[in-house]
């Protein structure tokens, strides 16, 4: 690309970039539809009132009926390949909703041969080893599966028979044991620990003692998960897990609950006009701080003040101000959207302290005050390994718990961009303790760099790479954000350098698992994305590898001119679960041309 033809490209990317903020002052994204949202809401509205919700359930069947795929199975977005765990959903779903006028007896005869290509028998107990086998000891979503399916009839005799009792008792313990107990979820899936597990425990035969135990445990567990229960009515806000204990309190007598109410009253509000659901509502915080991150400082000359004081009173109105309910953490942090069922996070609140070191005015005494608060939340979420987890200190017993190198990538470049900024506001003594953060965390990433120079990141992917890792991702980010922490490491040399080293061994990786085009996908010899390959652009940029930074310009041109914007599921939730974000392509692809 000329010069002309790259300042062209980016002025056309910040006016769409534009056009997507909402007249509130920030970005809200678009999640794509998911068919495992959709089978799960459908069975949800099933049990609930079939009748009353007639209309919602024709629309998700319909949709469901016209976005399988060739092979008759079902992925988690339009882009993904079929799975199982999508595929045994969708059929309980059709199974259970067999009645209703959109439903199609071939589509459903071509979802249980894909199934049976992949050694599932929909008639047999058998099914249940292979999803278990699948996700492990994480019972996170194994369990909900087979519960679900169960409860649609699926198979039809002794369908608990192999469904992992849940031990929903546990949760009534203090928020503080739950670390050394063995509860085969989660720390975001506490709903479905009670929910799915009173559920199995209604439908299967237990000890004498333990059944006496679990039932004084139902009422107070209930209670227990009300307390849970956001304002919107939805787990996180997310349409999978609401659903899942819809199905399950309906199905274990309780369908007057509250918590069955409101469920699916947040249920009735998120369907899409075309029938389907995303699997969360959105992630307008991440979304937003990736838009501020896509300008970076020139977001002065691109948005008016007005403009970014909008973004600011958004980001600072949307700071969790008191012990939040779901998971106990204290105030300071920030979720990944602004609905009530969000909860703090590390990667959201590393995003929002940056976003607003970018909008406002150092002077600007409530934002510095944010940004501390911020910072002292991330405190209390490090690690003892010096790395940084979503959302719980400590829990560490499931992947999706423990310490990250992304996340931790962001943390560190927050800190240190905030030790920065709060120089002469706060305190030395806390200044202190920021710096010691930032030397923890370095060890971490030090540690976790694998020998080829990458790291693998969380919450996010590759469908085609063996493991579904994505290391490409994983390296970009943390580059990028060790890149720019560099900048304000004045206060230690020998940090710097440390860093320095770091970010030349992971730049070496992405360089050799570049593709022959110029592109670059989830690691070597996998199909590149506008998303992967932007983010390995960024990381690239500014160093030795001019040609191989323009191969990846062009690659991305030629892309755009041909098949624009087109998102790509590279978005990992709740385990092997994918989706894509409408603003990914467009924030990322923007921030490699900055």
């Amino acid at each position: 690309m000329t010069n002309d033809s790259f300042q062209h490209r980016r002025q056309e990317l910040i006016r769409i970039l534009k056009s997507e903020m909402n007249i509130d002052g920030y970005w809200d994204g678009q999640l794509s539809s998911s068919a495992l949202g959709v089978a799960v809401a459908v069975a949800a509205f099933h049990f609930y009132d079939s009748e009353g919700l007639a209309r919602e359930i024709e629309k998700g069947v319909t949709w469901l009926v016209q976005n399988a795929n060739d092979d008759g199975g079902y992925g988690d977005t339009h882009e993904s390949k079929s799975n199982i765990s999508t595929s045994l959903l969708c059929l309980a779903a059709l199974h259970v909703n067999r009645d209703v006028s959109a439903y199609s007896a071939e589509v459903y005869a071509k979802l249980v041969s894909y199934l049976k290509l992949h050694n599932i028998d929909t008639t047999s107990t058998q099914m249940a080893r292979s999803v278990l086998d699948f996700y492990k000891t994480d019972y996170t979503f194994s369990v909900p599966i087979l519960a679900m399916c169960a409860l649609c009839g699926i198979p039809e005799n002794n369908a608990f028979k192999s469904v992992p009792q849940l031990p929903f008792e546990l949760a009534l313990l203090p928020r503080s044991f739950y670390r050394f107990l063995n509860l085969n979820v989660v720390s975001y899936a506490i709903p479905a620990l009670i929910a799915v597990g009173i559920a199995v425990f209604k439908e299967k035969k237990q000890g004498v003692l333990l059944r006496k135990i679990r039932q004084r445990s139902v009422i107070p567990a209930l209670r227990k998960l009300e307390g849970l229960l956001p304002e919107s009515g939805g787990f996180l806000e997310a349409i999978p897990l609401t659903a899942f204990v819809a199905i399950s309190l309906i199905k274990a007598g309780f369908k007057e609950n509250r918590i069955v109410e409101k469920g699916i009253g947040f249920l009735k509000r998120t369907q899409r006009a075309d029938g389907s659901w995303p699997i969360d509502i959105d992630l307008s915080t991440w979304v937003t701080t990736l838009s501020v991150k896509a300008l970076k400082s020139g977001i002065n000359d691109e948005f008016s003040l007005e403009e970014r004081n909008r973004v600011v009173h958004h980001l600072l109105s949307i700071q969790n101000k008191s012990v939040h309910p779901f998971n106990g953490t204290s105030p300071g942090g920030w979720g990944w959207t602004h609905f009530s069922g969000s909860v703090p996070d590390g990667d959201d609140t590393s995003g929002v302290i940056l976003s607003l070191i970018f909008l406002a005015d150092a002077s600007n005494g409530e934002v510095n005050k944010a940004i501390e608060e911020g910072c002292d939340w991330l405190l209390k979420l490090q690690n003892s390994d010096g790395g940084f987890p979503t959302f719980s200190r400590g829990w560490g017993k499931l992947p999706f718990d423990q310490s990250s190198a992304d996340i931790t990538g962001h943390a560190l470049l927050a800190l240190t961009k905030s030790i920065e900024r709060l120089q002469g506001i706060v305190s030395d003594v806390k200044l202190s303790k920021y710096r010691k953060a930032v030397k923890r965390s370095l060890l971490f990433l030090k540690k976790h760099q694998q020998e080829n120079g990458s790291w693998i990141p969380l919450w996010f992917g590759n469908e085609n790479h063996p493991a579904h890792h994505n290391p490409v991702y994983g390296t970009a980010r943390v580059c990028a954000y060790l890149t720019d922490a560099i900048k304000s490491l004045k206060w230690n040399e020998s940090l710097a350098a440390q860093l320095g080293t770091m970010i030349a061994k992971a730049q070496r990786y992405l360089a050799a698992v570049q593709n022959s085009d110029g592109s670059w996908g989830g690691d070597v010899n996998i199909e590149g994305t506008i998303e992967e390959t932007s983010l390995a652009v960024t990381a690239l940029n500014g160093v030795s590898f001019n040609s191989t930074v323009d191969k990846g310009l062009a690659w991305l041109d030629q892309q755009y001119c041909t098949k624009g914007l087109k998102a790509s599921p590279i978005g990992l939730y709740f385990a092997s679960l994918w989706y894509d974000e409408k603003l990914y392509p467009l924030t990322m692809y923007l921030e490699a041309l900055v």
